[in-house]
């Protein structure tokens, strides 16, 4: 498939603070695209902003708020007179055993993940369509294959997955191209949160390669970017995740296989573990959250 130019073309990227949302806008905004930034961070949403080639600008809001992201649909649209292009990155994570995991931080990820990318879509499909622009959903290896200790995370993204499938089929015969973007375990501030928690640790170490190396950020970002030149349906942010595909109707039997017999070696050792939101990113959610509360 032939790329489009990004030059003058506008670009919102959500979870655009940190990790794969703060590198995709720089690297847009270096091939001459304009950038809204979207994050829950002002300060470092700034920071982003200052190091963009090309206009820019952020917006604080919390991505599975209607109203929020409505307001800066509109105020993006006024900004710059057009949406070419939506990146669904906003995305949180937890782990540990279903049973001892925390229901509020279990259903957080759920809400951010699942129900912010679709609140996004439905904030900005309108210019989307006059545009006949492109809609890329971040989703990841999670949604290809099922993991234990990772239900709220792996539902979350196996269910965007589906909803991005089901929203392309809707909206492809007004001009608008949506992908669904894959990545492994990528540099980020999250993955790393992810290594520095007991329960996440212990699970990476017992996935078989490659997916349980840690791949770096910068290819990883370069391949969505090329995805979004091409509007491309899919997009793999590691390229062997493409052969993933081929073989997922027999992921869940591996997987519970393999997976009922590390849990009876170390399974006892993680009982009562209650895991929240990891990483830097994490935080920052939790912080938003409890201003709002107080």
């Amino acid at each position: 498939m032939s790329r489009v130019s990004l030059e003058g073309q506008v670009a919102v990227v959500t979870g655009a603070a940190r990790g794969v949302g703060e590198l995709l806008a720089r690297k847009l905004s270096a091939r001459g695209a304009k950038v809204a930034l979207v994050g829950l961070e002002p300060d470092a949403l700034k920071q982003v902003a200052e190091r963009l080639h090309t206009e820019g600008g952020h917006w604080y809001a919390d991505v599975t708020d209607h109203e929020a992201m409505a307001r800066v649909a509109a105020e993006v649209k006024e900004r710059f007179g057009k949406v070419d292009i939506v990146v669904a990155n906003a995305g949180v994570a937890n782990g540990g055993p279903f049973l001892d995991s925390d229901p509020e931080a279990w259903r957080r990820v759920i809400e951010v993940n699942l129900i912010g990318s679709a609140v996004t879509a439905r904030a900005f499909l309108p210019a989307l369509i006059e545009s006949r622009g492109y809609l890329l959903q971040i989703a990841s290896l999670a949604a290809i294959t099922p993991a234990p200790m990772m239900t709220a995370y792996c539902a979350s993204k196996a269910g965007v997955e589906a909803y991005a499938h089901s929203l392309r089929a809707e909206v492809g015969h007004q001009g608008v191209r949506v992908g669904v973007g894959y990545l492994s375990w990528t540099d980020t501030d999250m993955v790393r949160g992810a290594d520095q928690d007991d329960v996440m640790r212990e699970l990476r170490q017992r996935l078989p390669w490659p997916a349980g190396k840690t791949y770096p950020l910068g290819p990883a970002v370069d391949r969505i970017v090329a995805g979004i030149e091409r509007r491309a349906g899919h997009v793999y942010g590691q390229p062997w995740l493409r052969g993933m595909q081929g073989v997922r109707g027999y992921l869940p039997g591996i997987i519970q296989a393999v997976g009922q017999r590390e849990m009876r070696r170390f399974g006892a050792r993680l009982r009562g573990v209650r895991t929240g939101l990891v990483g830097a990113g994490g935080a920052a959610d939790e912080e938003a959250r409890n201003t709002v509360r107080n």
